[in-house]
């Protein structure tokens, strides 16, 4: 070996003992983090406490941090170094509605605090800022999206989170969404003494389901049309004059998934035209992009996450978390970005089902906060030196 080789080496040895006794050193309060965030889920925009709990966390450490960031009461930024190449970390917050954290949101909090304060330790030496951004309401929400209509993120070198997943999954390739919100309004009357006098709301969204259900026959591969009704009548004596649902319509990117959304939309108004009831559907947030991947990124991250004991050799049926949709996608277009998927190795319990969210605190998560922030601390450094 040449003794430049040989300097290199022993260089990139040093700095992968220095990110790892960083987050080591860490560990204790990470896990303290997560668990306090796990044990009091809030959802989406109303994670004051998370937001709180992670802005002091980043304080502690000599992170200037700025609260209600943008003008959004939870969401922060927090920033160590002054130089000019830019590192931006995730912290997701939310939780989901009965569910707590079954998507394991406070492992992603626990992971990027964690990378950030290990790049800390070389901003001065490599020209960096270190930037951790919290964004509320992931779930549906877009916060990161309306972050960026603000201006968020620009310029930053590379943006990076990792996401908890039964098993370890690099690339992200989730779908494009749009989240709407449905509303049929009818009018109500005694349904056995003057049914003719009503306008069933609940009948439309029978008709606007099964129509639904026979479009997925024709639907193109790799789309998704699912949902939930939240409101179907107030008594079963009277004709429901009101009724609410939430629907998700998916495709692999924004340009499919605009032509799907026409074909959705007259599904939802042959439940208007049959029942005689008004309809309205109302975006709940802009919809969510595909996700475009910095491959040399996530080729470095697959390296270091490789060298710490992470496998991405599972089923692909297991792998399959990197498929869910993300306001980080909204991201990706904007900046050079990764989403690598970290593995609690507990297949077949999965994201949003409570047995997951049992997973999302202990000695595999534990673990998977350790792997997640030194990959991705890593990553960044030698992302920054090629």
């Amino acid at each position: 070996m040449h003794a430049k080789e040989a300097t290199a080496v022993q260089s990139a040895g040093l700095q992968r003992s220095r990110v790892l006794d960083a987050v080591a050193l860490q560990q204790p309060s990470l896990i303290r983090l997560s668990e306090t965030l796990h044990a009091n889920p809030e959802l989406g925009w109303q994670e004051h406490r998370a937001a709180a709990w992670t802005a002091d966390y980043l304080a502690d450490r000599g992170f200037d941090v700025e609260t209600e960031y943008l003008g959004f009461p939870t969401a922060i930024r927090a920033v160590f170094g002054t130089g000019s190449r830019r590192i931006g970390l995730m912290a997701e917050y939310d939780a989901l509605p009965g569910l707590g954290h079954a998507c394991g949101h406070n492992i992603i909090t626990a992971v990027s605090c964690g990378a950030a304060v290990a790049l800390a330790d070389f901003a001065a030496e490599r020209d960096l800022t270190v930037e951790l951004y919290g964004t509320p309401a992931e779930e549906g929400g877009g916060g990161k999206i309306e972050l960026l209509k603000k201006g968020a993120f620009l310029g930053l070198d590379l943006a990076m989170m990792a996401h908890p997943s039964p098993v370890d999954s690099a690339e992200a390739r989730p779908y494009a969404v749009a989240h709407n919100h449905v509303e049929y309004r009818g009018k109500s009357a005694h349904a056995a003494a003057y049914p003719d006098q009503g306008v069933n709301a609940n009948d439309a969204f029978i008709v606007a389901q099964v129509a639904l259900g026979l479009l997925r026959q024709q639907l193109p591969a790799g789309t998704r049309v699912h949902g939930i009704q939240t409101r179907g009548g107030e008594a079963p004596n009277a004709i429901p004059e009101k009724t609410e649902g939430r629907w998700y319509v998916r495709a692999e990117s924004l340009a499919q998934l605009g032509k799907l959304e026409e074909r959705v939309q007259r599904c939802f108004e042959a439940g208007a035209l049959a029942s005689g009831c008004e309809l309205s559907v109302t975006p709940e947030s802009e919809p969510y992009s595909e996700f475009r991947t910095d491959l040399r990124a996530l080729e470095l991250y697959i390296g270091h996450a490789e060298s710490l004991g992470r496998d991405f050799n599972a089923p692909p049926e297991q792998a399959t978390m990197n498929r869910a949709s993300t306001d980080m996608g909204n991201v990706s277009q904007i900046v050079p970005a990764i989403h690598p998927y970290i593995g609690l190795g507990c297949f077949p319990a999965a994201n949003h089902q409570p047995e997951f969210a049992a997973h999302c605190v202990g000695e595999a998560a534990n673990l998977a906060i350790y792997d997640g922030a030194a990959a991705l601390a890593l990553t960044a450094l030698d992302y920054l030196a090629e």
